[in-house]
This record gives structure tokens, sequence and C-alpha cells, in this order.
């Protein structure tokens, strides 16, 4: 449940709310809008009798959330999340642009594609140092080597770095790199690894499992926000269907449900979802279209020689002119595009 607090209540009052669910074992989470207070109430709550909150003086009134994912609910800020990474805002009016290469490969590779899309207005520079595969055989990344170049390169040319982390382990070592830590398809319901990534602090953008249902992606963000870390991000990145024509389906239904379901901002993977540069393009639009805040997409300066995800890369020319694409759309639909 939530607890909307009667706006202008003093301090006093909203602690006595705060005292009496601790006394109670239950943990409560604090929204505070540009309007009201909200409290989210998490834990046991038959412990507690709602008819002893609702005549406390600070409480407005008690609201029920019948989904499991109580932080990450629509109802516990209903005006949105808007959140800044650095000097960058997520979930504001400004459609924010991530890009990079599949997989850091070199020094050269990753400045050449900062280089290009900073100048495309793009302000994360992405690529995968930890790379799973789904064959053991195939090439599993530059690991921490990975990081550094990230790091360097976006540092040369004002750009933040967002980059996967597949293990807990690896979370303090990237937070002196990284960002904006990504969770893959493949780690959407690792809860060990979203518990910790919750607890670090750091922003997350959350990629949808490939055969997770939307509620299962909230109940996911729900595992990193009860650890008192909102700064997320979601990624509709395709799910999988029957259809083989794409690598993946992208479910652009998924933008307009979410944004209904959660306050959270949603970003959209099209080179995920396509498998095929041609279709990028295309799918970046619609998702804009839909009401994403943002995408992230793989950019290559030679695709046909990346050693992962040759077939979905664009080349810094064809993002330039996706991102134009982009700018001329911003306005019609309310939005800002970088300078």
């Amino acid at each position: 449940m939530i607890i909307v607090v009667k706006p202008g209540a003093p301090e006093d009052q909203v602690r006595e709310i705060l005292d009496q669910l601790e006394s109670h074992g239950l943990k409560a989470h604090i929204s505070e809008g540009s309007e009201r207070m909200i409290i989210g109430v998490i834990g046991d709550k038959s412990r507690l009798s709602v008819d002893s909150l609702e005549v406390l003086p600070g409480v407005e009134k008690i609201v029920p959330i019948m989904e499991s994912y109580k932080l990450a609910s629509k109802a516990f800020r209903p005006e949105g999340t808007a959140f800044a990474v650095k000097d960058v805002l997520l979930g504001g009016p400004e459609i924010v642009m991530m890009a990079g290469p599949c997989a850091v490969e070199s020094e050269e590779q990753v400045d050449i594609v900062a280089a290009s899309i900073r100048k495309s207005g793009a302000k994360f520079l992405r690529g995968g140092a930890y790379k799973p595969r789904t064959s053991p055989y195939a090439f599993q990344g530059l690991e921490r080597e990975g990081l550094k170049i990230l790091r360097q390169a976006a540092d040369r040319h004002g750009l933040l770095v967002i980059s996967e982390i597949t293990s807990e382990t690896d979370i303090e070592y990237a937070s002196d790199y990284v960002d904006m830590i990504q969770i893959g398809a493949r780690n959407a319901q690792n809860f060990r690894l979203l518990s910790a990534v919750g607890k670090s602090g750091i922003p997350v953008l959350l990629k949808r499992g490939i055969a997770e249902t939307i509620d299962e992606l909230l109940g996911s963000a729900e595992y990193i926000m009860s650890e008192g870390n909102y700064k997320i991000a979601l990624c509709e990145r395709g799910i999988r269907t029957f259809e083989t024509a794409t690598r993946s389906t992208l479910d652009i239904s998924a933008i307009p449900v979410l944004k209904s379901k959660t306050h959270l901002p949603v970003i959209v993977d099209p080179s995920h979802a396509a498998g095929k540069s041609k279709y990028v393009a295309a799918l970046s639009r619609a998702a804009i279209a839909a009401g994403a805040d943002g995408l992230i997409i793989e950019v290559h300066p030679n695709p046909k020689c990346a050693l992962s995800d040759a077939a979905q890369q664009l080349t810094p020319e064809a993002y330039h002119t996706l991102t134009e694409e982009i700018r001329a759309m911003a306005p019609i639909l309310g939005r800002t595009y970088p300078v």
C-alpha cells in the first residue's frame, strides 16, 4: 500500500507515520513529488491496522496496491520519474541517445565511434566489456581492459559510459569506470545481481528478459528499488516469439503499457530486436513515436568486421542519418533533441 501525506504536513507528523511503520517491522520508502509526499509501505502489512494509520493527523488517505511491485508502480510516483546521471536527465523532455559498439575491440575502434556519436547528439557511450555469449567459444569481451577503454574514450569526447555487468563481483571495480550499469536480458531475473546493483546506488538500465512479461520486468525493477536505488530506466529490447524474420520481436506496445504501469523511464534497443541493421532506423522511429524516452543503438566503424553482432550494427554515417530523423520528430512529440 501507499500512504498519501497531507499537503504541508509538518515534519513531526511525517515522523509519526514513519515511527508507526517501523514499530511494526515495515519499511517505508518516501517519494517527494512536486505537489505531495507519498510513502510506500513494504513488508507484511497484516501486522498493522489500516485504521490506526488513517487516524494519524498527517495521513490524507491510504491506497492499496494490488501489484507485487510496489515501488515501481505508477501509483508510487504518478507524476513520473526523471533522474540525473551526472548532467544528463533521463525521463525528462529530452530524448536521450546511447550508442556504441556491441563489443569493445580496441582503443581505435571505440574512439572513432565515440567521436562520431557525440557529433550526432548521443550522451552515452555504450560498449560491451563483458560479453556473455550463447557459445562458450565466441568472443567474450575484453572485460576490465574494455571498461578502461570505454572510460578513456568517453572522457575525451564528453560522453557518459554505460556497460553491462554480469556478476555482482564486478560491480565495485566497474564503479570506477561506468556512469550507468546495464543489466542484460540474460540477467533480467538474476535476483542476486539485481539486489547487489540496488545496494550499489549506481544508475541502472534494466533490459527486459527475452521471455519476460511486463509484470515480471517490473518485478525485477522492484528488486533493485527495494534496496534503495530508484535510478532505473527500463529497456525494451525485443522478446522471443514464433517470428524468425528478425532476431527478436520488438514489443512496441510495451512502451505505452509500461508508461501506464510504472513511473520509470523507458529506453528502447532496436538493434537487438532487429538483428539486422536495415530495420534499425524504422524501429527507432516507431519507438520514439510510441513514447520512448531514448534509444540505445549499436554503432561500429566497420560492422562487417565486428567480433560480435556484425549484422545489426550501424555505421557512424547511418547512425547520423537516423539521429537527424529523430531530431525532426522530437518537436512534433513535445520532446527535445540535444544540439
